[in-house]
This record gives C-alpha cells, sequence and structure tokens, in this order.
C-alpha cells in the first residue's frame, strides 16, 4: 500500500459513508436546488447529515462538494462561489469528524468529493484538457484549504477526466492522498467504452493511491467490475455502489435495495479483496449501520481474541431441510413436475366461507396448491396469512403465502414469518407490495425497510436458523422462497438483473405475473434459463372486452390485439367470459412445454372457470369439474372484476 494511505489506514477494512445528494432530497430540498450551495445557506442541515453517517458507523465521511466545480456551478449562477463552497463543505465535514472523535475516542477522516465536471472533454466537446485540469485545480486547491484529509475523484465516466482531476490534485495538493473511481454501465464498462481491465491499468499508472467503482448500476455491476480490476492492479480497492436501481414510487425516485442487501455486498468487496466500503445514491445511514455490522462480523471472525464468540455464532446456523423435502410444492418442482395452483383473493370482512368452499373445491379436482394474494393492489382485506391457515386446515391443501414488504419493518416481518413457520406454512411468495397510494386507502403510510431482495435476504436466514442480526431462533423455517417476475415489462434488461439479484440473495423458483404474450415469456424465459429457477406462469382468464383494456391500459400488461380483437367479438357476458377461457386454455397448452407450472387466477371468484382452464392437467379423462359443493358459477368475491388484478412491485 502507498505510505500515505498505509499511515492514514493501515491495512484493514475501512468503511465509509453514504449518499449525500439522495439524502438532502429526502430532507424535502427540492431537485432544482444546487446541493453544494447548502454548504453556505444551510450548514447545520448539511453537518447532521454527516453526523447521521458518523453515528451509524463510518469511518471516512465525504465532503458535500460532488458538483462544486465551476462548469456545474455556473449553471446555477454560482461559479464565484466555487472556492468558499469547497472551503464550506470541507469544514463542515470536519466539524462533524471531530465533534464525533471526541465523542467516541476514534478518528474519524474527512474526504473531498470531487466529482465529473459535467461537460464533454475534447476531442468529442469543446472543453479542453488543460481547462478541465484548471477546474479540478480550483476544486482541489480550496477543499485543501478546508481541511481534508484525501480525495475521492469519483463517479467519473471518462478515463481522460479522471486524468485530469489526477494531475490537478498532484499539482495543488500533492501531499492528499487520491481515490480514483469510476462508474459502469451493466456490462462493467465506463461510458467512454473503457474495461474495467484498462481502467484499472491505467489509473495505477497514473498515480492513484486507491482505485475503485462507484455508482453504478447495482452491487453486483460493481462487484463484477472490482473482480475484474483486482487482477490487472496491486493498489487497494474501493467499492461504493448505488443502493440498486431507483424505483418511482408515490411520485419519488426511490432506491430499494434494503440495508441487509446492502450489507451482504459488503462482505463479499471485502471477499474480493476491497479494502475501502460504502455507498452512493439512495444509501442512507441505515444502509450504512447496516454494513458496519456485516463488517464487525468479519472482523471477529478474522480475530483470535474474539474466536469464541465466532464458534458460538456458526455453531447456531443450521442447513435448511432439503428443498425437496419442504413441502408439497418444493417436492413437485424438485421432480420437475409441472404444478397448477390457482389463486384465492382474500374477503374485505372476516367471513371466509366462500373462500373456502372453493379450496374446496379445488382441492377435490387436484390443484397443487393455493395462492394467496396479501392485499393485492394495496386494498384493505383479510389477512393472507390467516387465509392460508384456515385453508390449510380446513380444505387439506396446501397454500403459497404472498408476504409484501409494504406494511411492515423488518421487526415484524420476522415475526410475521416466524408465526407463519410455526403454523405449517413453509411455501412463501417474497413480494416488495403495490404502493398505498394505489389503493383504497391512498393516504397510508408504506413502510418498506426492505424490497422483495431483502425480504429473501431475511427468509433465507431465517432458513438457515438466524435472525437478521445473526442471533439465532433455534431451528430452520423450511420456508420454500419464491419470488414474483414480469415477462411483459418495457425494460426487459432491468427486470433481468432484478431477476438475478432475487436468485442470488436466495430465490429458488418465481410466479410471473399474467402473461398473455406467449413471446413475451418465450424471450424471459431465454434470458433467465441460466439461473436454473422454476417459472411458474401466471394465467389470466379475461372475463371481458373492459377486463381485457384494463389490463392493458391501466395495469400495463401487454395484452396483444388479438386477444383484444377476440374479446371484442363477444356479444354477451356469457360468451366473453367463454372466450376468455378459450383463450386462457390455449395459452396453457403452449405454455405447459416452457415453463414448470402456471398459476391460474380466478376474476370475480370464478373459481370454476380456473379448474376449466386447468382439466387437461389435472383430469385429462374428465371435463368437468366437480362444482355441486359451491353452487355452480355463483361464486364471486368481488363485483368488479377488475378490481382483483394485481400488477405491483416485484
Amino acid at each position: 500500500m502507498p505510505s500515505q494511505l498505509q499511515n492514514l489506514f493501515s491495512n484493514r477494512t475501512i468503511l465509509c459513508d453514504g449518499a449525500m445528494g439522495t439524502t438532502l432530497y429526502a430532507r424535502g430540498v427540492f431537485i432544482n436546488r444546487c446541493y453544494d450551495e447548502l454548504n453556505l445557506s444551510q450548514p447545520q442541515l448539511v453537518r447532521s447529515i454527516h453526523e447521521e453517517y458518523l453515528q451509524a458507523g463510518a469511518e471516512v465521511i465525504e465532503t458535500n462538494t460532488f458538483g462544486a466545480n465551476s462548469f456545474r456551478l455556473s449553471r446555477h449562477g454560482l461559479q464565484d462561489q466555487t472556492h468558499a463552497i469547497n472551503v464550506a463543505g470541507a469544514k463542515l465535514a470536519r466539524e462533524a469528524a471531530q465533534q464525533i472523535s471526541e465523542k467516541q475516542a476514534t478518528r474519524i477522516l474527512v474526504a473531498g468529493s470531487v466529482g465529473p465536471l459535467g461537460v464533454q472533454l475534447e476531442p468529442l466537446g469543446t472543453i479542453s484538457l488543460s481547462a478541465a485540469r484548471a477546474a479540478f485545480a480550483e476544486q482541489i486547491r480550496a477543499l485543501a484549504e478546508g481541511g481534508v484529509d484525501l480525495l475521492m475523484v469519483e463517479t467519473m465516466t471518462a478515463l481522460q477526466e479522471v486524468h485530469q482531476a489526477i494531475l490537478a490534485a498532484r499539482d495543488v495538493a500533492p501531499h492528499l492522498p487520491v481515490f480514483a473511481m469510476v462508474t459502469v454501465d451493466e456490462e462493467g464498462n465506463g461510458l467512454d467504452g473503457s474495461s474495467p481491465e484498462t481502467a484499472a491499468t491505467r489509473l495505477t499508472e497514473w498515480g492513484a493511491d486507491a482505485i475503485g467503482c462507484n455508482c453504478s448500476t447495482t452491487p453486483a455491476a460493481v462487484l463484477t467490475t472490482i473482480e475484474r480490476m483486482r487482477a490487472v492492479t496491486s493498489l487497494p480497492l474501493a467499492a461504493m455502489p448505488n443502493a440498486g436501481m431507483p424505483r418511482a414510487v408515490e411520485g419519488r425516485n426511490i432506491y430499494l435495495c434494503s440495508p441487509e442487501y446492502m450489507a451482504s455486498y459488503a462482505r463479499k468487496f471485502v471477499q474480493a479483496g476491497v479494502q475501502f466500503v460504502g455507498g452512493c445514491c439512495g444509501t442512507t445511514p441505515n444502509h450504512i449501520r447496516a454494513m458496519r455490522s456485516a463488517l464487525r462480523a468479519i472482523e471477529a471472525r478474522e480475530s483470535g481474541s474474539v474466536r469464541s464468540v465466532v464458534a458460538t455464532t456458526a455453531a447456531t446456523s443450521v442447513e435448511p431441510p432439503p428443498f425437496a423435502k419442504r413441502s408439497s410444492l418444493s417436492a413437485r418442482l424438485a421432480a420437475k413436475e409441472f404444478v397448477a395452483l390457482v389463486e384465492i383473493v382474500p374477503p374485505r370482512g372476516i367471513d371466509c366461507t366462500r373462500e373456502l368452499e372453493a379450496a374446496r373445491m379445488l382441492a377435490q379436482n387436484g390443484i397443487h396448491a393455493i395462492n394467496v394474494p396479501d392485499s393485492p393492489r394495496a386494498s384493505a382485506r383479510l389477512s393472507a396469512l390467516s387465509l392460508c391457515l384456515q385453508i390449510q386446515q380446513q380444505a387439506a391443501v396446501e397454500t403459497l403465502l404472498h408476504y409484501t414488504c409494504r406494511d411492515r419493518n423488518v421487526l415484524s416481518i420476522q415475526s410475521d414469518l416466524l408465526g407463519a413457520a410455526s403454523l405449517g406454512l413453509h411455501n412463501i411468495l417474497c413480494l416488495t407490495g403495490d404502493p398505498p397510494k394505489l389503493g383504497n386507502y391512498p393516504d397510508a403510510t408504506a413502510v418498506f425497510d426492505v424490497d422483495a431482495i431483502g425480504l429473501v435476504n431475511i427468509v433465507r436466514g431465517l432458513n438457515h436458523g438466524l435472525d437478521i442480526g445473526n442471533n439465532s431462533i433455534g431451528a430452520s423455517t423450511g420456508f420454500t422462497i419464491g419470488v414474483a417476475a414480469n415477462p411483459g415489462v418495457p425494460d426487459l434488461d432491468s427486470e433481468v438483473r432484478r431477476f438475478a439479484s432475487k436468485v442470488e440473495a436466495g430465490a429458488e423458483y418465481a410466479v410471473t405475473q399474467p402473461v398473455f404474450d406467449l413471446q413475451l415469456l418465450e424471450t424471459f424465459l431465454k434470458r433467465v434459463e441460466q439461473f436454473h429457477t422454476p417459472i411458474i406462469a401466471g394465467i389470466w382468464p379475461l372475463t371481458s372486452l373492459r377486463n381485457a383494456e384494463f389490463m392493458r391500459n391501466d395495469l400495463r400488461v401487454s395484452v396483444p390485439d388479438a386477444i383484444l380483437s377476440r374479446m371484442q367479438r363477444a356479444e354477451t357476458p356469457e360468451q366473453a367470459r367463454a372466450e376468455g377461457v378459450c383463450i386462457a386454455q390455449e395459452m396453457l397448452g403452449v405454455a405447459r412445454g416452457m415453463v414448470q407450472g402456471v398459476q391460474v387466477s380466478a376474476p370475480a371468484g370464478r373459481y370454476v372457470a380456473a379448474v376449466e382452464i386447468l382439466q387437461s392437467i389435472l383430469n385429462p379423462a374428465d371435463a368437468r369439474p366437480d362444482i355441486s359443493t359451491i353452487g355452480g358459477d355463483t361464486l364471486t368475491t368481488d363485483t368488479a372484476p377488475q378490481k382483483e388484478a394485481k400488477i405491483g412491485q416485484l
């Protein structure tokens, strides 16, 4: 390690802080503000964020100066305040670091954040390399005056730009160590086309003290980049990813990677040889706190002074039962049998009579499991867990419990899951959940402590007998871990990346959203076949043209024009429902050779139609289901079929 960094950090793993910009945004600062100028106009706000990261366990905090160069500041008419903004940013971070250092008797270091200039350099643009170097020098000189301990040249998209920043740092502050971090696309390349190997080689040659990758698309992309960098450099490495890709939730872009998920990647970064771990966009003090716990666990394992503690922790971890032995559903999936599931939506009240009658009828007709949604479309309904338990006890058929993160924090999530396991509910479908804005109580508060990926991590831990704090729960919960997938999204690349993250977190099978376009399903299956994960396709028997249009326009499900035309030709409601069943049967006939099962919905509680669709699988010799126990097609749970539809966050 270069002597400058050796003197500051020795060889131990160092935890850096998380996002400043997205945290300011979350505090109500409008996106059109100059966030760097807040160092002058709202210093206490900036200082308080530094303090929160330090209290969460960060050992290095970055100044609020990511965009504080003359080019970016000129967009706000603030280029004349470049020096003042950077000096103030450094001093605010120094004050926060000093305060926490005195309280905790620890050493906190301040890194001067130097982001890209936000302009195109020659030959692609009009800004000369010398002008870029001068702009970086102006900013770095002010940061050094403000008292930073090192420089964090970050989120660089082009190697020639980071080169000018390194040269400027050597010109005006040669005593400060320089971290040089690039950002990459989903393929691991910089936006200038440079590979991780090229970036690492050049940054090493140009004299950076540490190199790495920050921001980018996902923690997984950063990890891959770091692993490729490690192969060509001996410099210390830094990894500071975004908290996943942002999702639009209630009008805001929200980063949904959970603290637990980020903590799992902190461990992976260290295993890959990273010394400096932190977060970028979307990372909060809660993420950093979880990452701190993960790093402490690693330190404990490596420390001889706490070997007895480590041995105790290791002894509490248990192996879950083999997948094939956790439930009837998992046994069928493990044996590569084709499975048939039907969805029963919980009632809006407490009377489950019709739902239980339907479950008995479905069981009599050979349905393998009942799918029970968790307040679909953010509607207030009977708890899915309660209905699952009643179905298993009174209808003697296994259930698949949908479980969403919308309404629970990590404490209640663990409590619910432990309760489900103790009651014999072993099939879980992990979902993020629809935001309350979509439901009948739009002003309700969402929680979203974790997303579906974080939930999968929690369930996998419980399966190994450990809660999220690595405390023993005594035995494995024995869950089968399912997730949702959507073959019909416009951005399939993003969906496949998210699916890969779910599988890496521990997902063992997936159920798709309703599929009407089999070509889209086939494309999706080809993209995810590398994961060898059983896929259960969702099938929705349309009930009317209105229902088809609702699926297409309101829920953004891909419904081909040909299907709309078929539904439009139906002259009566009965003909429309029959045509919907016919379409579903045709889709099942084709999909059967592509997937390992189907999950059939029952709009308006028409469970008989679901059995009709599945007759070729359940009882080929008998084309008519036994409906004597429920009085024919009169069983309904809602008068508006589209209200049962769901296309929530995955």
